[in-house]
């Protein structure tokens, strides 16, 4: 594997906040073919069809991002000439307003399908059904006109609910008209034909978001029933789920700027300050996306922090505890917990410990970060306690302590100002660390980040909304912990 589709994704919104590097505007200006991106450089999401079969190619660079508002910010920076995505990502008018125009149309003409689990034989064939009917009396057609050039809205048709079972859809693109979240929930193309299906098939819809990798994922473990947003059945695709039959086809767009990007904006700095504060957080009302975000947030930090701590304190008298069983097993799972990355735990917890659970993707979040903050956490009770001298232990049973006396009274309140330090910035590092859970569909305050992105294609004042948030909430954590510990 390239070690740029390993980095880049990674690194992508770190770099797209610096300022441009270059007039890619020129540079890309005679780009009007395929044969045209010898040495230039392309931008395109990581893992996609795209990425496949461009980023092989010989003279052609690849900056690979995660999202298509990195992608925007890749070619307005000047990391990149060229955006390549499906050519139905942006309207016209869209195009005008981020400063950019449509190179070419690629020849390729690719059929975009929904995805269902391997060997699906309950929804697949109804989606197919009702996907027949709709082409037939012309419905497809009129909803693929009103999403993608501007015709009349077509009406739902009222079905009661019949089964109490939702139907679970991902999205793995989050692009307006395709996909996209507004305060009535997801909307678009995609998403607007599975909710119809949903009222056919007389069933309720849920729609949450992910990576196209982790909306396999999603699929392979019974975690989701159906993934949109534009895919292609390509054969390698089709070896790990089923696809339905096509209802649009699709073909790749090449995009660039139009004329210079920001310099060509014409504005000043507070103008675009303005117009930018405006459109993350004002229009559409917005904002909620961030409150609610913080509110996830929060909720999985305090809940991980308390369950963690019980959890450490567990691990702490096993560690610490007289039989060797004990700590063979506190040694065993602090080995697990300290070699295991968070994200990579996080995963394997939702899509194959708990994924037949039920439970839902927050509290298997908490779960998680639990268990990992119980060992770090674990090891600063342990450590702390152990380098009280064992005098003191003496000294508590000479007066007549019992152990649990001499602990509660003596040992616990020396160990605690060797603990309180420690343990405040592993509470922060969770905090952040948490930051990872929009990988399982959870819309944290990261995720609520990513979204006001995509509909803005702005990437600073949304990343600076919640570095500030995440700031302050990192010192009210420590701020927390100080009072309590000094009213001790």
């Amino acid at each position: 594997m390239k070690t740029s589709k390993i980095f880049l994704p990674l690194l992508a919104a770190v770099f797209l906040t610096l300022p441009s590097c270059g007039d890619n505007g020129k540079k890309a200006a005679d780009i009007k073919s395929e044969a045209d991106l010898h040495g230039h450089t392309i931008t395109t999401g990581a893992g996609s069809y795209y990425d496949n079969k461009y980023s092989g190619i010989e003279g052609v660079e690849a900056f690979l991002v995660n999202t298509e508002a990195d992608a925007i910010q890749a070619l307005k920076k000047g990391f990149a000439d060229v955006f390549i995505i499906d050519e139905v990502m942006f309207t016209d008018e869209m195009l005008k307003d981020l400063g950019m125009r449509k190179a070419f149309i690629g020849e390729e003409s690719f059929p975009c399908a929904m995805a269902f689990q391997k060997g699906d034989g309950e929804i697949l064939p109804l989606f197919n059904e009702f996907l027949s009917e709709i082409k037939a009396d012309g419905t497809l057609e009129a909803i693929i006109n009103y999403w993608l050039h501007g015709g009349e809205p077509v009406p739902y048709k009222e079905r009661e609910i019949i089964d109490p079972a939702p139907i679970r859809a991902i999205t793995s693109i989050t692009v307006a008209p395709i996909s996209y979240l507004t305060q009535d929930g997801w909307t678009g193309l995609d998403p607007d034909i599975i909710k119809r299906f949903g009222k056919w098939a007389g069933r309720k819809v849920e729609i949450s978001d992910t990576p196209i990798s982790s909306a396999i994922m999603a699929l392979q473990t019974d975690r989701a029933d159906i993934v949109c947003g534009c895919l292609f059945p390509t054969e390698e695709r089709r070896t790990h789920m089923d696809f339905s039959s096509p209802y649009y086809q699709c073909h790749p767009g090449f995009f660039m700027l139009d004329g210079g990007g920001e310099a060509a904006a014409g504005q000043g700095f507070f103008s675009r300050a303005g117009k930018a504060l405006r459109d993350t957080f004002f229009v559409d009302k917005r904002w909620k996306l961030i409150t609610d975000g913080l509110l996830v947030t929060l909720e999985i930090t305090l809940l991980s922090i308390l369950f963690g701590t019980i959890l450490a304190a567990l691990y702490c008298a096993m560690a610490r505890g007289r039989r060797r069983w004990m700590r063979s097993v506190a040694g065993a799972y602090d080995f697990l917990m300290q070699g295991i990355p968070v994200l990579v735990l996080l995963l394997i917890m939702f899509y194959v410990v708990l994924a037949d659970t039920g439970l839902p993707a927050l509290w298997v979040a908490v779960v998680t970060f639990a268990l990992n903050f119980a060992s770090s956490a674990g090891n600063v009770f342990a450590s702390s306690i152990g380098s009280i001298p064992r005098g003191q232990w003496e000294a508590g049973s000479a007066l007549g302590f019992t152990q649990s006396q001499t602990f509660r009274l003596i040992i616990f309140p020396q160990a605690l100002k060797n603990i309180i330090g420690p343990y405040q910035g592993h509470c922060i590092s969770l905090l952040k660390g948490s930051s990872i859970v929009g990988y399982i569909a959870v819309q944290d305050l990261t995720r609520a980040s990513d979204l006001l992105r995509s509909r803005t294609f702005e990437a600073f004042m949304p990343l600076l909304a919640i570095t500030v948030i995440y700031f302050v909430l990192a010192w009210l954590i420590r701020l927390l912990l100080n009072l309590a510990t000094r009213s001790k």
